[in-house]
């Protein structure tokens, strides 16, 4: 916000002293209204033009587009409107080089006056308004949340007037059943187990002798030596 009301300042003043620089002296004291627009393109001469027809005319111009760039905070608008200025004196400067055979400031000599420099002036007052500015911020679209108020719910969950699903609910849902208990198990909805024998109780009977893993009986000593009898 701040950058842009400083760049909108910026840009006014650059365009003041570019539409004012006309009206001062550019060349040996020849004022800027008196070049036509003509002679930047064909050369400059000494012929009297009006107003509307001098060189006011692009700096004008330049003045509209850059006060259209502030209003709508565009920071292109306002850096083509620095161009055209700065454009404009460059091409008038060159043609008055090539029709003087020279340029100067002071010295005793014929020169450039100040109306040049206003214009200068202005056309970088708008380039750096362009780059100050910061422009418009980009529009965001806002979230709605959904309205949990709807009025009354369906017999699904979902509200009545909720396009795209109908009153029984969405597709592939099975039919809400109403009442109490509207399901129990049957007869055949439960899988039977496979029976197995009990096991028998901890300490019951007799205690059995593990066979040997080397192939003695149960009277039998495994490590005897067979060559010495028992």
């Amino acid at each position: 916000m701040v950058r842009n009301v400083i760049g909108s300042v910026l840009a006014l003043a650059g365009a003041a002293a570019a539409v004012f620089s006309p009206f001062r002296a550019w060349y040996d004291g020849r004022q800027g209204v008196d070049y036509r627009v003509q002679d930047l393109f064909g050369g400059i001469t000494d012929a009297q033009t009006e107003v509307m027809s001098s060189i006011v005319l692009p700096y004008a111009f330049a003045a509209l587009v850059t006060l259209l760039g502030v209003a709508l905070r565009s920071r292109l608008l306002v850096a083509l409107a620095g161009l055209v200025v700065l454009g404009f004196t460059v091409l008038w400067m060159v043609r008055q080089g090539q029709a003087a055979g020279y340029l100067s400031v002071g010295g005793g000599l014929p020169g450039l006056g100040e109306g040049v420099a206003a214009a200068l002036g202005g056309g970088f007052l708008l380039l750096l308004a362009a780059v100050v500015m910061r422009g418009r911020a980009p529009r965001v679209v806002g979230f709605e949340e959904p309205d949990y108020d709807r009025g009354p719910v369906g017999p699904a969950g979902y509200p009545e007037d909720l396009a795209g699903y109908p009153e029984e609910g969405p597709a592939g849902y099975p039919p809400e059943e109403t009442g109490s208990y509207p399901w129990a198990p049957g007869p055949n909805d439960t899988q039977r187990l496979p029976a197995y024998p009990p096991p028998p109780p901890y300490g019951s009977g007799p205690r059995q002798p593990r066979p040997d893993p080397y192939g003695a009986g149960p009277a039998q000593d495994p490590f005897r030596d067979e060559g010495r009898g028992p």
